[in-house]
């Protein structure tokens, strides 16, 4: 009995550390790369322009047009998420008042088991101007470690497409100034 429970044991251990997605819930790390996550084309013109994307379909994250995307995973749910939207429309009224950074940083935000319907709620709700996505399926929830919520990560992206983790933190945005000094700090924005 003793050999089975050993042979098991060594069975599952081998198992474990040989399929690389068992143990791979962990947020992305400040200086990995993001999961290729695949978000629909918005159908707004608006945000369409706002991302720098000029196809119908889907997109990868990496290529919206800016040098830093700012993500918040949130929840329509989540009671900080709602308490922080005011702040973080602030943080977006900032980013596109500035001539400069306007063009450098784009924020969206992702739902995490929300519908269309709850995202759209949310964002009207709040008054949420920056592009919002649905993630009904916790299909990009799961691939970003299953975080709390709201949880930010920020992206650098290269000239030649590659892309780095610069910033990956749960919690609210408590003072735009700061938080965005931070993020610019971290990407070597002016």
């Amino acid at each position: 009995m003793k050999k089975i429970i050993t042979g098991f044991m060594v069975a599952l251990l081998f198992l474990i550390l040989a399929d690389p997605s068992i143990g791979q819930n962990a947020p992305p790390a400040e200086g990995g790369i993001l999961p290729k996550i695949s978000l629909p084309v918005p159908g707004n013109e608006a945000y369409r322009k706002y991302l720098g994307l000029k196809w119908d379909g889907t997109f990868l994250i990496p290529q919206i047009k800016a040098k830093v995307v700012l993500i918040e995973i949130f929840s329509m749910y989540c009671p900080h998420c709602q308490k922080d939207a005011p702040v973080v429309n602030n943080l977006f009224s900032r980013i596109t008042g500035d001539d400069v950074l306007k063009d450098e940083l784009k924020l969206i935000g992702i739902g995490a088991g929300n519908s269309d319907f709850e995202v759209d709620f949310f964002r009207e709700t709040y008054g949420v101007k920056f592009p919002l996505f649905s993630d009904n399926e916790f299909s990009a929830h799961k691939l970003l470690g299953e975080v709390r919520t709201p949880y930010f990560i920020a992206i650098k992206i290269n000239k030649n497409g590659t892309h780095k983790v610069i910033y990956s933190k749960l919690g609210g945005v408590e003072n735009p100034d700061e938080f965005l000094k931070k993020i610019k700090n971290l990407a070597g924005l002016k």
